[in-house]
């Protein structure tokens, strides 16, 4: 379904006007000077975790212990990105590693 040019048009307006709003709504919310509320500090402190847990879960939910592999390039990456993380405290290493060596165990090992 096409949509004609003032749908379009509408709809992109839409979508600036929410990402608009989105970015400006702290700075509204909260006073620069201040002290962010204990809310914002307590999800500041647990969410980055629990997305992280959310995303491992996510990604190893169609893994299949019984086919050829048997799960060992999921586990070899998700250790080898655990340790980086652990090592270097590092996201963007961790996970770039982890997915050119994932990337690598299956078109070349497995």
């Amino acid at each position: 379904m096409a949509l004609t040019p003032a749908q379009a048009a509408l709809s992109i307006a839409v979508m600036v006007g929410v990402t608009f709003l989105t970015r400006f709504l702290p700075f509204l919310l909260f006073d620069r000077g201040g002290k962010p509320p204990r809310i914002v500090l307590y999800l500041g402190r647990v969410l980055p975790p629990a997305i992280i847990m959310m995303l491992i879960i996510y990604c190893l939910r169609n893994v299949s212990f019984t086919s050829a592999s048997h799960g060992i390039p999921e586990l070899v990456c998700v250790t080898v990105a655990a340790a980086l993380h652990w090592w270097k405290g590092n996201n963007l290493l961790s996970i770039f590693t982890a997915t050119a060596l994932y990337m690598f165990l299956l078109q070349v090992v497995f």
